[in-house]
């Protein structure tokens, strides 16, 4: 059954209360907004009129602000580098009031830096700036002692991994390892096909195609998926697996139970550009605020189909979740649901 607004507030409620670690890979998204009216005569391609542009957090960094956006008190971890994008970051941080001692700056290495040229609300192109090397052993071992001073003071982690080097697997181990230790929830945000380097984590929440690459099969039905995400459980010791399926939803998969599986909340989908960023951010939200993990997948589902309404990267509002609610509880009553 879904949760009313009445069970959601309370979750909303409980966001100042709690100061979530986030740490990763740390992304300056960059968007050109413009028009395209002619085919340039030089070669083949469009030609985009500028009219705007504009700097959002990305990564790690945009899981930081949707937490932030309702009200959580967020620290964030990772890596920039010694360049204006790194400046930015830390600005566009800062304008959020989130703490931000944890980034360690590399001047061997550029800020992951990602260009987007959109016009009439389509994406053209996109350019890339970054590397995919681990970072190196003095700025690891600093970014560990670092999160050993601030781990003991949060109520969960959230890692977001998007294989740019911030998360090596030593990073990866300290933070399991103390997280269990302290009996705080770890959950992570993975890529590749290498889940080894997350265990010990909580709970992973991949998206479909992440987790066929994981599992090494396609999960094309729920039972495929509810077979693919214990399988993860079984082998890694998790909680529990969440996997993003896009305009198809989301499916919960829990040690031992049934899959639990949602489908998609967005009446229109315009950019899913940070969803699964969102995601993760609500289900958190709800688990470090004491909800059950059913409860837990509605909010981020909701949430996510909140975001993936705009165009670029965005985070999600208090009011923007509980007018979902009402919404979704008026449609019910309306059709006669319980």
């Amino acid at each position: 059954m879904k949760p009313l607004v009445a069970e959601i507030e309370p979750i909303l409620d409980r966001a100042g209360e709690l100061k979530i670690l986030v740490l990763g890979d740390l992304i300056l998204d960059e968007y050109l907004w413009g028009r395209v009216e002619r085919i340039s005569p030089e070669a083949p391609v469009q030609v985009v009129e500028w009219q705007s542009s504009e700097w959002v957090l990305g990564g790690a960094a945009n899981v930081a602000a949707n937490l932030a956006a309702v009200g959580v008190h967020v620290i964030v971890g990772g890596i920039v580098g010694s360049d204006p994008p790194g400046e930015q970051i830390l600005k566009l941080l800062e304008g959020r009031g989130i703490q931000h001692e944890g980034v360690v700056e590399d001047p061997q290495r550029p800020t992951t830096h990602k260009v987007r040229v959109i016009a009439h609300s389509q994406q053209v192109v996109r350019i890339d700036r970054e590397v995919h090397r681990d970072i190196s052993g003095e700025v690891e071992q600093e970014l560990i002692d670092w999160i050993g001073d601030i781990l003991p003071g949060v109520h969960g982690v959230i890692c977001s991994d998007y294989m740019k080097g911030a998360l090596s697997p030593s990073v990866l181990a300290f933070v399991a390892g103390q997280a269990r230790t302290m009996g705080k929830w770890l959950l992570v945000d993975p890529k590749g096909k290498d889940y080894g380097r997350y265990r010990g984590a909580h709970v992973l929440t991949p998206n479909l195609k992440e987790a066929e690459l994981a599992c090494g099969r396609p999960l094309q039905s729920e039972r495929e998926i509810e077979e693919g995400g214990q399988s993860l459980i079984d082998t890694l010791g998790l909680e529990a697996v969440l996997i993003t399926r896009g305009r198809d939803g989301l499916s919960l998969c829990t040690r031992g139970l049934e899959g639990y599986h949602l489908p998609a909340a967005a009446r229109e989908v315009y950019d899913v550009t940070g969803a699964g960023d969102t995601a993760i951010s609500f289900f958190a939200l709800a688990l470090f605020a004491g909800a059950d993990l059913k409860t837990a997948a509605h909010l981020a589902n909701g949430a996510a189909g909140i975001v993936v309404g705009k165009v670029g990267t965005a985070t999600v509002g208090r009011e923007e979740l509980l007018a979902h609610w009402g919404e979704e509880g008026a449609t019910s009553r309306s059709k006669g649901k319980p």
